[in-house]
């Protein structure tokens, strides 16, 4: 993908004008990776308003850099490679910008030159997928499909919280993956109404509600898929709180095209949950972005800005959550397209049985 690389160099040379700068330091891992192809605990990169590139690793990394990372004009050996290339860039008189939101201030002061502090140039970018990057995450999406498909049936009364969760984990690992893309959530019962509930020892049991988070990393990209499913025959509140999240939910796909704003995105499924009387039931925004990253740009809320563009993958995840009661989410994984979103998260949404 050395091309592809060079391409999206080429892209943040082009933005680097409007921010005032002639040259920006990339610090943040992902994005190191994002424009090299490397990944690596201790790496950073300097992109001129050429679209030329020096890149700057420990002795950790640096034969995989040189193997994996040609097509980059310059890669030099430091252990501090964020002051290397400041320094570069100082030495050459260029004005150079930082990503402010991840250097800490003490890393901040140490560079040379009092850089300008700048925000979300290489995220801005990474929004927009390009198709090479899309079957990645579709590859991981269907991995999580199919451990859902897989472990569904395994799951019973006395299985614990965090037996299902590793059960997860452990057939996407089976299925190719390289390790789950977060910690999984698995929610049952009253543990419902949290949204980020942490897998416990509480048993399953009939009359509970289990809502499953997780997702496959595959190659450095990420999944999110989440599922509500009933253990033995719901209770007709459950069934209806069911039906609720679900109409939200599909709203929240259907508004989901480019030129929509994140606020008419999310309030599009926000009100339907409303209408019903449960608003204050849901309490965090509809959807992410996914990429590198599990939670990256855009991100769907009340008060988040921006519109969507096409061949961004994003979350729709609503949520109603009864405090003591339990709740229901249910989370998709699609791309915005021309036409109509691409679903890449598959599993049925109507409510399952166990």
């Amino acid at each position: 993908m050395t091309a592809t690389h060079a391409a999206r160099r080429a892209r943040l040379a082009a933005a680097l004008a409007a921010a005032e700068v002639d040259a920006l330091l990339v610090t943040k891992g992902v994005n190191v990776r994002y424009l090299t192809g490397l990944a690596s605990s201790n790496a950073a990169v300097l992109v001129r308003a050429d679209a030329t590139a020096a890149l700057a690793t420990d002795a950790r990394y640096i034969e995989t850099a040189r193997n994996l990372c040609g097509d980059v004009e310059e890669i030099v050996q430091e252990r501090d490679v964020a002051g290397a290339l400041a320094g570069s860039a100082a030495a050459a008189g260029l004005r150079l910008g930082v990503e402010a939101e991840h250097l800490s201030v003490a890393a901040y002061d140490r560079l040379p030159g009092a850089p300008e502090r700048t925000a979300g140039l290489v995220e801005e970018l990474r929004a927009v997928k390009d198709e090479e990057e899309i079957a990645l995450i579709r590859a991981a999406c269907a991995i999580t499909d199919q451990a859902f498909a897989d472990v569904l049936p395994a799951i019973a009364p006395g299985m614990t919280e965090r037996e299902i969760a590793r059960a997860l984990e452990f057939r996407m690992m089976e299925l190719g993956a390289d390790k789950p893309a977060f910690d999984s959530i698995v929610a049952a019962g009253p543990n419902g109404s949290v949204p980020h509930h942490a897998p416990s020892d509480r048993p399953v049991a009939r009359g509970d509600l289990i809502t499953m988070d997780f997702g496959a990393l595959r190659d450095g990209y990420h999944a999110d898929m989440t599922r509500t499913v009933a253990l033995g025959e719901p209770a007709a509140w459950q069934r209806e709180l069911y039906d609720l999240v679900r109409e939200a939910q599909r709203a929240g796909r259907h508004a989901v095209r480019p030129g929509a704003s994140a606020h008419d995105v999310d309030a599009a499924a926000r009100s339907v949950i409303a209408a019903a009387g449960h608003g204050e039931h849901f309490g965090h925004g509809l959807g992410h972005g996914v990429g590198l990253e599990i939670h990256e740009v855009p991100f769907l809320g009340p008060d988040k800005p921006g519109r969507m563009e096409d061949r961004v993958p994003i979350t729709v995840e609503p949520g109603v959550y009864l405090p003591g009661r339990g709740g229901v989410r249910i989370e998709d994984t699609l791309v915005t397209r021309a036409d109509r979103p691409e679903l890449l998260t598959r599993t049925t949404k109507d409510l399952l049985v166990l």
